[in-house]
């Protein structure tokens, strides 16, 4: 694994480059939104093409292992794309990382990846050998993104510069790090193991979607018995959509509160991304400054 101070970047795109769609996770479940979405890459100038099993199912899963293997394995090694972009998240990526020497390759065949959620364990397995990658909107739902949101995406891969971030400041002060997003229940099924990067000098950028707060709790005390937190900068929180428990439970905000506020970091919390809502795009490992007073995310 290569020092965290040089994080190598994908080539960045030029107008008319192809992108390519891949199912790494779950099956496809809507194919208009998907239609939506080829219409919307086109609109900001770049060609999008589909892979082959693109729309495979098996089971829950969009193709067989190998189906989704051969998929990413042609989308990297392939020239003709300049970028990966998943068809949505789900479950399944994972699976892929169990067989061949993706480190390797990710290091001889850099792209940017582009997907959220359940794309977490590819984009972390990139962070393991310091390749940049973007957390941000799959393609099944691209075309719900504001303009403002898409122009965030499509302008920083041509390499331009990226917008500030604004939340909701806990306090803490301010700290700089590499940031490094990730779905909250994705990442804590793979602590601890090969597709973790390590978390020293970072800033977690975390979201989640339909745990009740009691979930939250539990995997969030895991990180701390782990010791998962020590060495992390800052701590940006999105969008936790329907995390809500009952009438008798704790808010999520409270338990994100109680769990996350005694560790003495810059916490900032309502910024835009996650599920069901602005998926504001994220470079994993751009360097970032985390303002817990202000309730800002900026690169440094």
């Amino acid at each position: 694994m290569t020092s965290v101070d040089t994080w190598k970047q994908p080539p960045y795109l030029n107008p008319g480059d192809t992108i390519i769609g891949i199912s790494p996770s779950g099956a496809v479940k809507d194919l208009t939104a998907v239609k939506k979405a080829m219409e919307t890459v086109r609109s900001q100038g770049y060609n999008l093409e589909l892979a082959q099993q693109w729309d495979a199912r098996y089971g829950y899963l969009g193709g067989t292992d190998d189906q989704r293997r051969a998929s990413l394995l042609e989308a990297l090694t392939n020239p003709k794309y300049k970028a990966i972009i998943a068809v949505r998240g789900g479950y399944g990526a994972a699976r892929l990382l169990e067989e061949k020497d993706w480190e390797t390759l990710f290091i001889n065949y850099p792209k940017w990846l582009i997907g959220f959620s359940d794309i977490t364990s590819l984009l972390w397995k990139l962070a393991r050998v310091n390749i940049s990658s973007i957390h941000g909107p799959v393609l099944s739902t691209l075309a719900t993104e504001p303009e403002w949101s898409l122009k965030r995406l499509f302008n920083y891969l041509q390499g331009d510069s990226l917008p500030p971030l604004q939340g909701q400041g806990w306090g803490n002060g301010q700290a700089e790090g590499w940031l490094l997003p990730a779905n909250l229940t994705v990442a804590t099924h793979i602590l601890g193991t090969p597709l973790q990067p390590p978390l020293n000098g970072v800033i977690l950028a975390l979201e989640d979607i339909g745990e009740p707060p009691y979930r939250i709790d539990r995997m969030l005390t895991q990180w701390r018995l782990m010791g998962a937190f020590r060495g992390v900068k800052g701590i940006a929180l999105g969008r936790f959509s329907g995390c809500e428990g009952s009438s008798n439970s704790w808010t999520v905000e409270a338990v994100l509160r109680d769990r996350l506020g005694d560790l003495g970091i810059p916490i900032v919390a309502d910024l835009p991304f996650g599920h069901d809502g602005v998926n504001a795009m994220l470079p994993v490992g751009m360097k970032v400054r985390l303002d817990g007073e202000q309730g800002i995310l900026t690169r440094v």
